[in-house]
């Protein structure tokens, strides 16, 4: 909306980002390097859910700054970490944020020692539960439920537990093939930190990158575990919701009601979740409610950040981050990775504050 835009640009400038002299004339508020004599390249590694945001994020931006090359490679966010950490990569995307024993530890390779990160979270997308079932499209499923499809303990399309969620549907007993990501993967990250908080009682091993238990087919990456639950017969999955197609999917019971995954109920849970304590202030990993109850909101939600350094070893690089970080949480870079990606904007409030931590890279 534009009233937020303008909202946004008098913000950055009461920050002290940056004085507009207008918000019509320019609504991207900051950092974008439109008209700057940028030039150089900076690569980025991590996330293969960010995959489609960061195409039109680097297009956009490499269409105001020709002379500037972005490279990222979807590797995965655990790849990401560790191609950043060693100093391989000039920033990262990753489905979660680095933990605070990662941060404590303080051997990020490109940063200056003792300055920190930079952690802003700038992709808000639900996990799509997806699954392939001639004939059916939607499931209701509570947070059991799904545990135990991808435990093994539940495992024909039939079984009372799902049946007594979708009484109007004609189940039929096909097996169950669940499907998981073979490589280390903030979207596992995530998708297990639900399942531990909300089911415990079911899934008992720790929320992790790596897949917990035996049994089931693993897929590298997003794009593999799609395409495994797309070519199989009885197959179910989880992946960004972006990626979910024509598959079916599975709405999420969340109190007394099942709720189906959308940007809005996305951006709803994370509206209701605090900051991780003890950061800095541009450091903006945020702690999830999976068991959250309240109403609208979907509790297997992906937070997918860009991990930067608070101080470069290198002038370019700063430059270059600050002005690429800039760009992807303007209001034109968020729209563009909506449509292409089905995510839920920024808000106003983490927008302000990610504004305050990009105009601090140096």
């Amino acid at each position: 909306m534009k009233f937020e835009r303008c909202a946004r640009g008098a913000i950055v400038a009461v920050a002290g980002a940056l004085l507009l002299s207008s918000c019509a004339v320019n609504e991207r508020d900051l950092g974008d390097g439109s008209g700057s004599d940028l030039s150089g390249t900076i690569v980025g590694s991590g996330s293969s859910a960010q995959q489609a945001a960061q195409e039109v994020w680097v297009a956009g931006f490499q269409s105001d700054n020709p002379d500037v090359t972005v490279e990222y490679d979807p590797a995965g966010s655990g790849a990401g970490r560790d191609t950043f950490t060693a100093g391989g990569s000039g920033f990262a995307g990753t489905d979660r944020a680095f933990d605070d024993e990662e941060v404590a530890a303080d051997e990020f390779a490109s940063c200056v020692p003792g300055r920190g990160i930079i952690e802003l979270p700038t992709f808000i997308s639900p996990i799509a539960v997806i699954f392939n079932l001639d004939g059916i499209e939607s499931l209701n499923l509570d947070a059991a439920t799904i545990a135990g499809i991808f435990k093994g303990t539940i495992t024909q399309w039939d079984d009372e537990a799902i049946a007594a969620q979708n009484e109007r549907t004609d189940l039929p007993s096909t097996p169950i093939t669940a499907v998981h990501r073979a490589d280390d993967s903030g979207t596992t990250e995530n998708f297990t930190d639900y399942l531990h908080a909300a089911a415990p009682q079911i899934w008992d091993a720790e929320p992790g990158g790596e897949w917990p238990y035996e049994g089931g087919e693993a897929a590298p990456q997003t794009s593999g575990v799609v395409d495994a639950v797309r070519n199989g017969t009885g197959t179910v999955g989880y992946a960004d919701a972006s990626r979910a197609g024509d598959l079916g999917v599975v709405s999420v019971k969340v109190g007394g009601e099942y709720v189906p995954y959308s940007s809005e109920a996305a951006a709803a849970i994370v509206d209701v979740s605090p900051f991780v304590e003890g950061r800095t202030k541009g450091d903006l990993a945020i702690e999830i409610d999976r068991a959250s109850a309240e109403a609208g909101v979907y509790p297997i939600v992906l937070i997918s950040y860009l991990v930067g350094c608070q101080e470069y070893r290198s002038t370019e690089q700063a430059e270059l981050a600050k002005a690429y970080f800039g760009y992807v949480i303007s209001d034109e870079a968020q729209a563009a990775a909506e449509e292409a990606a089905g995510i839920a904007p920024i808000s106003l409030t983490l927008y302000e504050r990610a504004a305050v931590a990009v105009e601090s890279i140096r």
